[in-house]
C-alpha cells in the first residue's frame, strides 16, 4: 500500500501559515522544525502534522503563487477529508480564513474551499457516504 505521507511547501511566512492550518487540523502539531539552507539560500522549516502525516512549511519564498483562477503549471489545489465540515469552516473563519469559493452540490459530499496565507488553496470534503461508488460519482 502507499499513501501520501508529506507535501513540502514553501510559504511567505510560518507563522500565519500555522495559524490556518492550526484552525482547520487542531489535533495536529509541529513535529519539529530546524534552520538550514536550500540551494544556497538559509531558510528555517517546519514539519507539522500527525504521526503519519505532515506539511512541512519553508520560509524561503519569492514573489507570489500562482494565480488560482489562471492556468499557469502548478499545484492547484490540494485536500483534507473531514468528519465536520461545519466544524472546521467555523474554526477557519473564527481565525478570520473567509471562505474562497463554495464547492459543488452534491448527495454525498460537502466540500468548500479556503486560500491559505501563501495563495495555497485548499479544499476540505466531508463524505456524506461510506460507499465508494456513491463518494467518487463524477
Amino acid at each position: 500500500m502507499i499513501h501520501l505521507e508529506h507535501l513540502n511547501l514553501v510559504v511567505a511566512d510560518i507563522p500565519s501559515t500555522l495559524n490556518f492550518y492550526r484552525a482547520a487540523l487542531p489535533h495536529w502539531r509541529i513535529r519539529g522544525g530546524d534552520k538550514g539552507s536550500w540551494y544556497g539560500k538559509p531558510r528555517n522549516w517546519v514539519h507539522f502534522g500527525d504521526d503519519y502525516q505532515y506539511l512541512t512549511f519553508n520560509d524561503s519564498g519569492e514573489g507570489q503563487n500562482r494565480e488560482l483562477s489562471g492556468h499557469q503549471v502548478g499545484l492547484a489545489h490540494f485536500a483534507f477529508v473531514t468528519s465536520n465540515l461545519d466544524a472546521l469552516i467555523a474554526r477557519l473563519t473564527q481565525a478570520g480564513f473567509p471562505i474562497a469559493k463554495d464547492g459543488v452540490e452534491d448527495p454525498y459530499r460537502k466540500n468548500v474551499y479556503f486560500v491559505d496565507p501563501s495563495g495555497y488553496e485548499v479544499e476540505f470534503v466531508e463524505y456524506l457516504s461510506d460507499l465508494p461508488s456513491q463518494r467518487n460519482s463524477y
